[in-house]
């Protein structure tokens, strides 16, 4: 799993209408028990950063910067062993702790924690994994190669060259510890392998992997990393092979995951509902989202005289108008400023007075992570860096797939409305640096993150944006929420045998009016590189529109929609229940109050 880190330095939260000197005694309060729940928290934080030293660099801690995680079978044991020792610690905490907040805190730790170890066990006694060298050499240097790293620090990526390749005293090269690991597991018995579909894509992407690496080193203008990256580079070509000859040829072909292990999938993600209920829902709203289009789609048709009004078709229109180059970005942030306006005029959320930042991928990097995506700020020892918005165009084509496939999805001026409101502002842009502005208790942070309630945020602000928009960006935004109830039914039907990847790919390119390299994307997400996740936005979506339902109901016309908002990305990323908790006990006695 991620590990999702963000600074803390006390939760505030400020309500219109409650005096100075209140605020002042909230906020001293709040900081008493955040200062206590931190003390409990460092316990697991220290072991990451212990085990994972990357972790601590990518948190802005450059005492780590030149170290590396050594995933030994003997160090992942070690681990385990310091954090049985941390759920036993908490667990006696819990028995004495009188706060609830610290309570819940210490809580969140524990259930992070032992859901590591059943996950854990699972792939310790049953399965032979897919250790992607490539992959993981180059999220360890992509941490220090960056626009919003101290130049003092990206030097540091060559001592960490030298010791992925096994060149300093002491050091293994990383792919032989991987071999040694991944023969360890196939000694076992009845073990499953992985599928052979994810090996192949994602071996077939690991040469722009590497070269990124030598990409990022030339651009950061590091010196003295030529040699010691071309020792890296072979032996990484090398084991590639050798996985290829050892373990590939003894892949499974069904990409379905073990019924147990999509189940930890779905409950790491932050589903607590069979998957098959999950899809029966996302049939329904499927279907609902294609009649509210139906409407806007006429409209559009008869303004611009279109020769049908069928949504499928109008959207088809709308994608031939596409941004190309350099015109990309400045579209991108010409409508983030509408959007922030939208966002002002209608109260929607309180905005900070720095812009948000937007860049293109490169080829690495949409290799690695090939849909539009926020990139967290460090939050633990932050020194200004901020979230960053990345837009991928292009990705390399699996096996057996056409060159020539095109993304026409993310850069036609209908659908940057959606995507900016999702990924920047009012979304996840805010969502993280909200937090590492305002501050929440490092547990909240750190090991709450829950992708059920970060992405339900996330398709949470399209919804109170969209109807602001422009008609062609409220298509659109409808035909991104139609993805999100296609995927919470393809994900589990897909992983219950019930419809093929053929099948998933039609409905995708057909009625979603995805291109086929979207599309392809779209399924390979969910067989092969995160099975569950994605139901998770619509599942987070469903939480977030009854909790403002059950808000509203409660406090009728006392009801202010930015200063739920606000109250709501001032908690941090918690779970929903979390957060309803928070809102029905804390934000709903307040707001009468006023």
């Amino acid at each position: 799993m991620n590990k999702n880190l963000l600074k803390s330095t006390g939760l505030l939260v400020l309500l219109t209408g409650i005096g100075i000197n209140a605020r002042a005694q909230q906020s001293a309060e709040t900081k008493a028990w955040v200062t206590k729940s931190n003390e409990y928290t460092k316990t697991i934080i220290d072991l990451d950063k212990k085990y994972s030293p990357e972790y601590g660099s990518s948190q802005g801690l450059a005492e780590y910067d030149s170290d590396i995680a050594v995933p030994t079978l003997q160090n992942i044991m070690a681990e385990r062993k310091d954090e049985e020792a941390v759920v036993a610690k908490l667990t006696e905490a819990l028995k004495t702790e009188k706060n609830t907040f610290i309570q819940q805190d210490i809580n969140i730790i524990i259930t992070h924690l032992k859901l590591g170890f059943r996950q854990q066990d699972f792939e310790l006694s049953r399965q032979v994994p897919f250790l992607n060298a490539s992959s993981t050499i180059y999220s360890g240097l992509e941490t220090l190669l960056d626009d919003q790293t101290p130049e003092a620090r990206r030097q540091a990526a060559v001592m960490r060259i030298r010791k992925y390749a096994g060149l300093e005293k002491g050091y293994k090269p990383l792919t032989t510890i991987y071999r040694e690991r991944l023969q360890h597991q196939m000694d076992g018995k009845n073990m499953i392998y992985p599928s052979k579909q994810r090996m192949e894509t994602d071996l077939s992407r690991n040469a722009s992997i590497v070269s990124g690496i030598a990409e990022l080193c030339t651009k950061y203008k590091v010196t003295g990393w030529e040699q010691p990256y071309a020792t890296l580079k072979k032996q990484l070509e090398d084991y590639d092979k050798w996985v290829k000859a050892n373990v590939l040829v003894k892949a499974r072909t069904d990409f379905r995951l073990p019924p147990e292990e999509y189940a930890m999938n779905l409950e790491a993600y932050g589903i607590d509902i069979p998957p098959a209920k999950v899809a029966e829902m996302a049939h329904a709203l499927f279907n609902q989202i294609q009649d509210e289009m139906k409407p806007i789609a006429g409209q559009i048709a008869k303004k611009r005289g279109l020769p049908s009004d069928d949504y499928r078709a109008v959207i088809r229109e709308l994608k031939k108008e596409q941004i190309h180059g350099d015109s990309i970005i400045p579209l991108y942030e010409q409508h983030l400023k509408d959007i922030e306006g939208i966002i002002r005029d209608h109260q929607l959320v309180t905005l900070p007075n720095r812009p948000a930042i937007i860049r293109l991928a490169t080829a690495a990097e949409t290799a690695q992570s090939p849909a539009p995506h926020m990139v967290p700020p460090p939050f633990l020892n932050n020194t200004g860096q901020r979230g960053v918005f990345v837009l991928p165009l292009n990705m390399p084509a699996s096996p057996g797939e056409k060159a020539t496939d095109k993304y026409d999805d993310f850069t036609f001026d209908a659908a940057s409305w959606t995507i900016i409101a999702h990924e920047a502002r009012p979304g996840h842009e805010l969502q993280f640096d909200k937090m590492v502005e305002e501050g929440v208790s490092q547990a909240r942070a750190l090991y709450a993150f829950n992708s059920t309630n970060v992405e339900g945020w996330g398709l949470y602000s399209e919804y109170i944006t969209r109807p602001y928009m422009p008609l062609e960006g409220q298509l659109v935004s409808l035909d991104y929420r139609l993805l999100r109830a296609a995927r919470a039914f393809l994900d589990p039907e897909l992983q219950a045998g019930k419809i093929t990847q053929q099948q998933a790919l039609d409905v995708l390119m057909n009625d979603v009016v995805q291109s086929r390299a979207f599309a392809r994307q779209e399924v390979e997400r969910y067989t092969i590189n995160a099975p569950g996740q994605a139901n998770s936005y619509f599942y987070g979506f469903t939480k977030m529109i009854a909790l403002r339902k059950d808000t509203e109901a409660a406090l009728g016309n006392k009801f202010n929609a930015l200063h739920f908002h606000d109250f709501i990305l001032s908690q941090g990323i918690l779970p929903p229940a979390l957060i309803r908790e928070a809102v029905m006990n804390d934000f709903v006695p307040k707001e009468k109050a006023l």
